[in-house]
Formats: C-alpha cells, sequence, structure tokens
C-alpha cells in the first residue's frame, strides 16, 4: 500500500503531488500517535508533582489529536475519490475488506496478546460481554477503536456526496460542523446515551464535516490556507490555551464539565487538523531528508499504528523505566523510536507481498 489505512485511502489513484500532501499529513500524524502513546508510558512512571510528570502530562494532552485529525484526512480522501466516481457495490466491497478485514483480525490478535502477556486473564476470550464492547466498540485494545470509527466513515460520507458536490466553503463547513456536533453530543447525552460515544462516528461530525468541504475544494485548500492563517493560527492558539488547562484537569480528577472540556477539544483538533493539512502542504515543496522520512512514514502509517502499542509493552514488560528523570524520558523516547521504526520497516518490506493484504488490508 502506497497510501496506509490508517486514514482511509481513496479508491482512485492520485496525482504525485496529492500522495506526497497526504502522505506528509500521515506521516506528522503518526509521530504524534507514537510521541502520545510513548508520553503515556513514561507518565506511569514519573513522580507526580514533579517537574518532569508535569511536562510528560501537558505533552500528553498536547499530542491528543490524532484520531480526530486522521478522521478528518478519511473525509479528505474520501470525498475526492467519490466526487471522482461512486459505484456503490465496488465502493463498499473494498472498503469492507480494507477497513473491516483488519479490524476483526487485529481485534482478535490483541485480545489473544494481552492474554499471552498477563494483562488480561484467559477467562476474558470466552465472555461473550468482553467480545461484545471489543467488536462494537474497539476496546480489544486502546487504539483499535479508529478501525471501527474508520467503517463508520465509510458509510457516512456517501451520505454527505450531495452535499459535497455542491463544493461548501471550508469556512462554512467548519462552523456549521461545530453546530452539528454540539446537536450530536446533546442528542446522545439526552437519547442515545451511548456507553463509549467516542468510540463512534457521532463523535467526529465536526472534523468529517470539515474534511469533507476540504476534499471538495482540495485543489484550493493551499490557496484557502495561505489566505486564512492568519486568523486559524491564532484561533487555535486561543483553543488550545483553553483546551489545555481542562485536559489536564480531567486526567488529574476527572472533575471538569464534560461539554466544555468535550467542545473544547473538538475545536482545538479540528484546527489542528487543518493546520497539519497547511503545514504537510508547506513541508511538500521542501526538499530534504526530514521531508522524504516524514512522508515515508506516512505510506506505512497503518502498519506503525497497529503495531507500535504491542511493541511498547513488549519492551515495558522487557524492562520498565527506571532511574532519574533524564534515565526515564531518554528510556521511553528509545521505547518510542524502536516502536516507530520497527513497524514502518516491516511495513515496507511487507508492501508488495500478499502478506501485507492478509494483515493490514493493503
Amino acid at each position: 500500500m502506497t497510501s496506509p489505512v490508517l486514514p482511509l485511502q481513496s479508491s482512485a489513484p492520485a496525482t504525485v503531488t496529492t500522495v506526497t500532501a497526504i502522505d506528509m499529513f500521515r506521516g506528522l500524524t503518526i509521530l504524534e500517535v507514537v510521541g502520545h502513546h510513548a508520553s503515556g508510558l513514561a507518565l506511569r512512571y514519573a513522580q507526580p508533582g514533579t517537574l518532569g510528570h508535569e511536562a510528560l502530562l501537558i505533552l500528553n494532552r498536547t499530542l491528543h489529536f490524532a484520531v480526530p485529525a486522521f478522521v478528518f484526512l478519511s473525509a479528505v480522501v474520501l470525498t475526492r475519490s467519490l466526487l471522482k466516481h461512486f459505484e456503490p457495490r465496488r465502493y463498499f466491497v473494498r472498503r469492507l475488506t480494507r477497513g473491516g478485514w483488519p479490524y476483526l483480525l487485529w481485534s482478535v490478535l490483541y485480545a489473544l496478546w494481552y492474554v499471552w502477556t498477563g494483562q488480561r486473564g484467559a477467562e476474558t476470550l470466552s465472555d461473550p460481554e468482553r467480545w461484545r464492547d471489543w467488536l462494537l466498540y474497539g476496546k480489544a485494545s486502546y487504539h483499535l477503536y479508529f478501525l471501527l470509527v474508520a467503517l463508520e466513515v465509510y458509510l457516512v460520507l456517501p451520505l454527505l456526496l450531495p452535499v459535497a458536490r455542491r463544493r461548501p466553503s471550508i469556512t462554512a463547513a467548519l462552523l456549521l460542523g461545530v453546530a452539528a456536533q454540539l446537536g450530536l453530543y446533546l442528542l446522545n447525552r439526552e437519547v442515545l446515551r451511548l456507553p463509549f460515544p467516542a468510540s463512534t462516528v457521532l463523535w467526529y461530525m465536526l472534523p468529517i464535516m470539515v474534511g469533507m468541504a476540504v476534499g471538495a475544494r482540495f485543489s484550493e485548500f493551499p490557496a484557502w490556507w495561505r489566505r486564512r492563517r492568519g486568523v486559524l493560527l491564532p484561533l487555535l492558539a486561543v483553543a488550545y490555551a483553553l483546551y489545555l488547562p481542562v485536559a489536564l484537569e480531567y486526567v488529574r480528577s476527572g472533575q471538569v464539565t464534560p461539554v466544555v472540556y468535550a467542545g473544547l477539544s473538538w475545536v482545538f483538533t479540528s484546527l489542528m487538523a487543518l493546520t497539519l493539512l497547511g503545514l504537510a502542504f508547506r513541508l511538500q515543496r521542501t526538499p530534504g531528508r526530514v521531508r522524504a522520512a516524514v512522508a515515508t512514514l506516512g505510506t506505512v502509517s497503518l502498519q506503525v499504528y497497529l503495531l507500535h502499542p504491542a511493541i511498547l509493552q513488549a519492551l515495558e514488560l522487557w524492562r520498565e523505566p527506571q532511574g532519574t528523570t533524564w534515565q526515564l524520558l531518554l528510556t521511553v523516547a528509545a521505547y518510542g523510536l524502536i516502536a516507530l521504526l520497527l513497524p514502518a520497516l516491516l511495513g515496507r518490506l511487507l508492501l508488495p507481498t500478499r502478506v501485507s493484504s492478509w494483515l493490514f488490508g493493503r
């Protein structure tokens, strides 16, 4: 796969420029994913109340935008594909084989992994209620819920196709997306009451709507970003300044107003997604090894996404991080680098083989 599943891949061939920009986005975001999970590992061993612990906590909450960002990019890529050609039967069969199969496979593999490593009891494998939560809410491992959300995005985007054909304004989609997201939040709170709403597509309507609008106007996005970044970047800074204290309090005590925390998270992560795409286009025009490395990571982002939690856990089980704050940080940084590079190398090696299709749907 030259464009990994992690954000959903277009079924239509893209231009070299498009692939480069999108792979840059994927590469940047998968770096965020591994950094977020590695910082979470370090937090378990850092001394609470110390400067190191506080710095790790801030880093961890700041790097908490991967799933909305990937959902946004999924909407961008698939909207472009659907606008070129939409044949329902081929579309849904392709999405099922490329999205549904990896989700089921890796849910089973991680269920077995957690038992094999002693993190869960063997009796969980014969518990129907556990399997219900694992499969219906992406809970077989803490990161697999994105693949479930991705499957739901596959279903939602064709419904938005009539809107996409009208090429809505990106700015209007951002504003309307906030209203739609709040409405769905209230619908869930008052009526649906889903046990894990963040594991469903309802939680990501804002990035979906913005991604749909960007996908419909993709060739115009760089110019739009240059015109709007003078407003969007300060707005992102304000959203982040409001979001971070609430996010930190949520981790420390859980005593936050849910709609405030959710609302600030939606705005911050959606603006971050737009900013990442703007950065991806900028980096795309910057020659050098960093650009090539990030874009290469983007081509195997799904492989890294699926494998890196197991590698981090294996390294932690092998040798828990210990020592001073700096020793802890260096150890976890090394673990994070290993968890990033091993799946990336494996993914690149397997890309031309049928094994890749069986394991990753590509």
